[in-house]
């Protein structure tokens, strides 16, 4: 029997410490694709090495990797030299998105919305940081995901502890402004011109604390999907969410972290290139508003999978 997607390998697992999110994505992506009758195989990039990922013969694969080595353009620069296609961003925007740092940089450059932030490398550059920026302060490792490692520092006090913290994940830290308010994300599909975000979510999570725990395993976690949010302003958020997917580089699917301040004004927070595709996740939350389920969800991403460094000789 043949399949009109070819032999598709689910990339799941990995070696970052998203790995446990990982396998519950891979795992549903996996499922859906094999109910929709796609010859599909699970490939633990965390196990496996990439002669054997070369030996499978797969045909394109899902990206179902998180965080490091999956998320960050390391992954997609061996499909590229592999020949591989692949779902979602390539290896620039993939490996700039997962830079929370060079993120800013990118949008500050574009004139969009985002927290100031200073990037720190020891702790004597704290005490600069707090000074410039003020409290509360966000300390977060710029290349980890899924709240890994982020803590908030709401006195001078704690600002060395909160940086020791991030510090155990990452060589450098970014120190970001906090935004009070409400927490948004927007679902985006597509590339370039034909990008588009699904219907806003709001999350709201117990005690306002959206961390690790909150966002894959509990149930008390709200969603309010769409978004309970006046249309125009819903309409400027998804625009200017678009507009960072577009300046990364972004393609194939991603969601953008938005917070909503009490004047109604909306900061860019970060970009994921690879995002949940878990029981929680987000990104099915919105397309499923749209009328788009699960695996027509994963079906609609592998259908765009390609190489992106050499599509020109592909054509």
């Amino acid at each position: 029997m043949t399949y009109p997607m070819g032999r598709v390998g689910v990339l799941y697992g990995g070696k970052s410490a998203e790995r446990e999110v990982s396998i519950m994505s891979g795992t549903g992506v996996h499922a859906a694709l094999v109910s929709q009758g796609v010859d599909a195989h699970l490939f633990d990039t965390g196990i496996h090495s990439l002669s054997e990922l070369a030996d499978a013969k797969f045909d394109r694969v899902f990206i179902a990797l998180h965080g490091r080595f999956g998320e960050d353009g390391t992954i997609q620069g061996a499909l590229e030299l592999l020949g591989i296609p692949y779902t979602g961003s390539g290896p620039m925007a993939s490996s700039l998105a997962m830079d929370k740092i060079m993120t800013k940089r990118i949008w500050i450059e574009a004139d969009l919305p985002t927290p100031g932030y200073a990037a720190l490398l020891d702790e004597q550059s704290v005490k600069s940081a707090v000074d410039r920026l003020g409290l509360p302060l966000m300390m977060k490792p710029p290349h980890e995901g899924s709240t890994l490692g982020i803590v908030k520092a709401v006195q001078a006090s704690d600002a060395v502890g909160a940086y020791r913290h991030a510090a155990q994940y990452d060589d450098v830290v970014l120190a970001e402004q906090f935004i009070s308010g409400r927490e948004l994300t927007v679902a985006i599909l597509g590339g370039g011109d034909s990008a588009r975000a699904l219907p806003l979510i709001e999350i709201v999570a117990p005690d306002g604390n959206y961390d690790y725990q909150n966002k894959y395993f509990s149930d008390d976690t709200r969603y309010l999907c769409p978004a309970p949010i006046e249309p125009a302003l819903a309409a400027h958020i998804a625009q200017i969410s678009v507009q960072a997917y577009r300046a990364l580089g972004c393609e194939g699917w991603g969601r953008a972290d938005v917070i909503l301040d009490a004047a109604g004004k909306a900061w860019l927070i970060e970009m994921n290139t690879s995002p949940g595709m878990t029981g929680h996740s987000l990104v099915p939350m919105a397309a499923k508003a749209v009328g788009m389920d699960y695996p027509s969800l994963c079906m609609h991403i592998l259908s765009e999978a390609r190489c992106k460094v050499g599509r020109l000789k592909q054509e």
